[in-house]
């Protein structure tokens, strides 16, 4: 069977929705119960499809899992494999983050190269080099990253970049290690503050996470817990988006609003009206046709790549040229080469975008590449006159759920057809 979505355009979207535990945050404290034998239980995780897919990777090492609703029951065994199914990892990325776990606890670990959406390479050198400085030999075998140690110990890890999967990798291995390590220029997004909660829990000992400099006094052993996913910042930007391209008035719920401050910065720029509902929401109004402003991508506190596809289709409906520059993913753009089906005004040189706002877009059929970029392909249909066919949409569904049941109560008209 396929799936699609027909978007029908010209909707003010307008209400309130909840925002759940963030997709890039919920898969990797699954991996994080792989350090302790017993039962880990993670609560407000989303219902998206990367979360059974995980389980299956866990499941592949010996774990039993349990998915009800919005919590995740892990049972860790005392022996666990340290090989993944090269089959459950190939599905998504975010399953390299066993890599750290299986190292830290078992000082070996045979996992496949992940899959996951298509925006561009993403190497996992730094990962291997972290792990080597802990005192882990580690290559790439058959399509697969190999890692073995006699025993790991504390070391000084200066990363390249602030890699979010390299600094959970890291982190991790390190947890269990001899001695302390520190990991400067790791990565500060609010995630990575998730984890280092979650390991604290565990008994790890952690100091300055949210910060670029990680210092890691390795423990014994870990124990169990019960851990509360945050509220994905992504989602709610996506709809804080909604409102200002559409011109509606959205109140967003489940998110901490200072994890998004750029963001709603840059949206009162372009004109949108912003209030602060505390550390739990915000609510966003867009009145009159939203004002070009330029994006930068950049690791957090920046623009977050996640976000570019959403930055596009406002700028494609703005009053004005905007300038969109991506520094993270160099194949996020091909989103571009969607939105001009749609009658955007858009080209791309490099990692530079030059978008000129229109009145109004055009339906047209369309295809998703990743989750954001199929995200903000319904949301550009919703400002293009007609009905939109939006293609291989299972990608949304891994990242954000329900989606369609959330857009119809704000006031949007989209049905999923399923063919075949």
């Amino acid at each position: 069977m396929s799936e699609h979505f027909d978007v029908h355009g010209g909707t003010r979207l307008a209400g309130e929705v909840q925002v759940v535990g963030a997709k890039n945050s919920v898969l990797k404290l699954m991996a994080a119960a792989l350090l302790a034998e017993g039962t880990t239980t993670i609560t407000n995780c989303p219902e998206i499809l990367d979360v059974p897919l995980m389980a299956d990777v866990l499941r592949s090492v010996g774990c039993a899992v349990e998915i009800d609703a919005d919590t995740v029951t892990i049972d860790t065994p005392a022996d666990l494999a340290h090989q993944a199914s090269t089959t459950a990892m190939g599905k998504l990325r975010a399953s390299v983050c066993v890599l750290g776990p299986l190292v830290g606890r078992l000082k070996r670990a045979v996992v496949a190269l992940p899959g996951g959406d298509a925006i561009g390479s993403r190497p996992l050198d730094m990962h291997q080099n972290g792990l080597r400085k802990l005192g882990a030999n580690s290559h790439i075998d058959h399509g697969c990253v190999v890692a073995e140690a006699e025993g790991l110990h504390g070391a000084q890890i200066w990363l390249d970049f602030p890699s979010v999967g390299a600094t959970e990798n890291i982190l991790m291995a390190a947890v269990l290690a001899t001695g302390t390590t520190v990991i400067d220029n790791a990565a500060r997004e609010p995630e990575i503050i998730d984890i280092c909660v979650m390991l604290q829990e565990m008994g790890a000992q952690i100091e300055g996470a949210g910060t670029s400099t990680l210092t890691v006094h390795g423990v014994d052993a870990l124990r169990p817990t019960t851990h509360r996913v945050i509220g994905d910042r992504i989602v709610g930007a996506s709809w804080a988006f909604a409102a200002a391209a559409t011109r509606g008035d959205i109140t967003v719920h489940g998110v901490n609003a200072h994890h998004l401050d750029l963001v709603l910065e840059k949206l009162r720029h372009a004109g949108a009206e912003v209030t602060v509902l505390g550390d739990e929401g915000f609510r966003v109004v867009q009145h009159d046709r939203p004002k070009a402003i330029d994006f930068v991508t950049l690791p957090y506190p920046g623009f977050a790549t996640d976000l570019q596809p959403f930055a596009v289709v406002l700028a494609a409906v703005a009053d004005g040229t905007s300038m969109i520059t991506e520094n993270v993913y160099e194949s996020r753009f091909r989103f571009i080469d969607e939105m001009v089906r749609l009658g955007a005004d858009a080209r791309t040189d490099g990692h530079h975008a030059v978008v000129r706002g229109v009145d109004k877009l055009s339906s047209a059929p369309v295809w998703a590449s990743d989750i954001r970029a199929g995200a903000g392909l319904v949301l550009a249909g919703l400002c293009a006159e007609g009905v939109t066919q939006i293609w291989d949409v299972f990608h949304i569904d891994r990242g954000y759920p329900y989606f369609v049941e959330n857009l119809n109560r704000l006031g949007a008209h989209i049905e999923r057809v399923v063919e075949g």
